[in-house]
This record gives structure tokens, C-alpha cells and sequence, in this order.
């Protein structure tokens, strides 16, 4: 019988709700497994899959390290090379060169960009509201929704970022999220299994979470033809073909056309209690890749 390691992390453990459904679903072949865990024999699985390595982001390098190394050992899915592109919301600029509706994306670059250059890009930008977050960072953490008016706020909040060597990741915000939220859609190997609306996660004077991830207001979604059209060109997209699973979240624009906002392939929930079967299709995918 083939051994598959979950991979998550100690302070997400308890908090992944994905975990169960697909320990059950793989059965007595899957464990839970934290990525730092030194006392673990990579080599002794035949398969280790990207669950919840939630609390990478400050140690981004040691985690690829890390990839690079199971990767070394036995298979890893999703796949360094497609992880290290994800882990950088630089792939949206990548998304959008092949003509892919993304929400506008502008960076800042340290030791290129001062953070008094954003007030050019909100200049440029159509809307009031704007958002500012690292291009590597999850769960919503170090991004805040300012005003136009909050520009002093927001550069200071920038600076912090820059003088970290973060870059940093500016968006408008499209005020369509406070109505229709978030449509996120889970792919496994290329097909479309399930997807949920997120309610808006950033309020205005609210400063950024301290906790892991920000809380999230979570329901069952049927998508649009057409939002599950561009999630499906997006997946299409990705270097080196579908990967074993994908998550595509997005939002509404102001003409009502949907747009990307992330592309998961690293660690996404998966959101398996809001899909019926859609467990037991990530395990039939997963077992499609075990080698032999």
C-alpha cells in the first residue's frame, strides 16, 4: 500500500478543515506531517502533498529549501518550480502578459521603488479605494484597504514593507467584493470539482490580522459560465500544464466581468465540506500521480 504524507504545519493543524475529510478519504494511506518536522524520512513516502505549510511566509526561503529537498526524495505535489513561481504574486503580471482578465496589479520593488511612488500608482488607479499587501504573503496578513485620502497611511505602511526587502503588491479595490464576495474555484488535474464564495475580508480603519490567516465567512457557490470559463483559460495557463490541484479566486470588476485576484497552487484550503465527492476527487487524482 502506498504512504502519503499531508503536509501541514504545527500552529495550522487544528485549523484545517480540509484535513479530515481527506484523511478519511485516503484512509489508513495518508498522515498529517508538519514540513518542519527534522525527525521526518521524506524518502519513506511515496507521495507528499502541499497541505497546510500555513506559516512559511517569514521563512520563505527555508521552505523552498525544504521542497527542493523532499522534491529530491520522492514526489512532491504541487511541484517546487510551480511552488516558487506561486509563492510570488509576481505571476500575476505573468497571467496577465498572456492576456488573462486579472484585478490591475502595480509593484514596488526595495531598493527600486521608494514608497512615494505609490502615490503615482493610486493617481492612476480608477477607483477610491485601494489595497496594499506583500507579493509574498497568505491568508490575508500585512494587507490593508485604504482611501485615496489614507495615501499618508498607506505609504507608511509600504515603507514598513520595502525596508523588510518585501516587495509590495498595490491593487484597487473592486467594491463589488462587499456584495458578491469572492468566487473560488478548486481544480484537480485540470478539471473543475467545486467552488464557494468568500465574503470581503479587508474593512476599511481595520488594521491587518494578527492571527494566522483572517477569519473567513465561507458558503457553497455555483459559478457563472463565464467565471468558470476564465478560471478554466487561467488553469490552462499554468507553467508546465494542470497541476494536481489549483485554486482560482475572483472577483467582479466594475463592468461586472470576472477577473483574477489569486491563483493557489502552493497551500490553498480546498474547502472540501462545501463540495460534495470533492474529497474522494482529490484522492482519485492524487493516486493518478503515485509513480509505478
Amino acid at each position: 500500500m502506498p504512504k502519503i504524507a499531508l503536509v501541514t504545519a504545527q500552529e495550522a493543524r487544528s485549523l484545517d478543515e480540509d484535513l479530515p475529510p481527506l484523511i478519511d478519504a485516503f484512509g489508513s494511506d495518508a498522515v498529517a506531517v508538519c514540513w518542519d518536522d527534522s525527525g521526518v524520512d521524506w524518502s519513506t513516502f511515496d507521495l507528499v502533498l502541499l497541505r497546510s505549510a500555513w506559516d512559511y511566509v517569514p521563512r520563505l526561503a527555508e521552505f523552498l529549501a525544504w521542497c527542493e529537498r523532499v522534491s529530491a526524495q520522492t514526489l512532491l505535489l504541487n511541484p517546487p518550480c510551480l511552488v516558487r513561481w506561486n509563492t510570488d504574486k509576481h505571476y500575476l503580471a505573468d497571467l496577465a502578459a498572456q492576456g488573462l482578465a486579472t484585478v490591475p496589479s502595480h509593484f514596488l520593488e526595495p531598493g527600486t521603488h521608494g514608497a512615494t511612488d505609490l502615490q503615482g500608482i493610486v493617481a492612476s488607479l480608477a477607483t477610491d479605494e485601494f489595497v496594499v499587501k506583500p507579493a509574498v504573503g497568505a491568508g490575508s496578513k500585512d494587507a490593508q484597504r485604504y482611501r485615496r485620502r489614507q495615501i499618508q497611511t498607506a505609504i507608511r505602511h509600504a515603507d514598513v514593507l520595502l525596508a523588510d526587502a518585501r516587495s509590495v503588491l498595490v491593487q484597487p479595490y473592486l467594491d463589488q467584493v462587499d456584495s458578491a464576495g469572492e468566487t473560488a474555484l478548486m481544480f484537480f488535474d485540470g478539471r473543475f470539482s467545486h467552488a464557494i464564495r468568500k465574503g470581503p475580508l479587508l474593512r476599511l480603519d481595520e488594521g491587518p490580522t494578527e492571527k494566522l490567516f483572517a477569519p473567513e465567512e465561507i458558503t457553497a457557490r455555483t459559478p457563472s459560465v463565464d467565471e468558470i470559463g476564465l478560471a478554466t483559460r487561467v488553469v490552462a495557463a499554468i507553467p508546465g500544464g494542470a497541476p494536481l490541484y489549483a485554486r482560482v479566486d475572483l472577483l467582479r470588476a466594475g463592468d461586472g466581468s470576472p477577473c483574477v485576484l489569486e491563483l493557489e497552487l502552493t497551500e490553498p484550503s480546498l474547502f472540501f465540506p462545501f463540495g460534495e465527492g470533492s474529497a474522494e476527487r482529490y484522492v482519485q487524482a492524487a493516486r493518478r500521480r503515485l509513480p509505478g
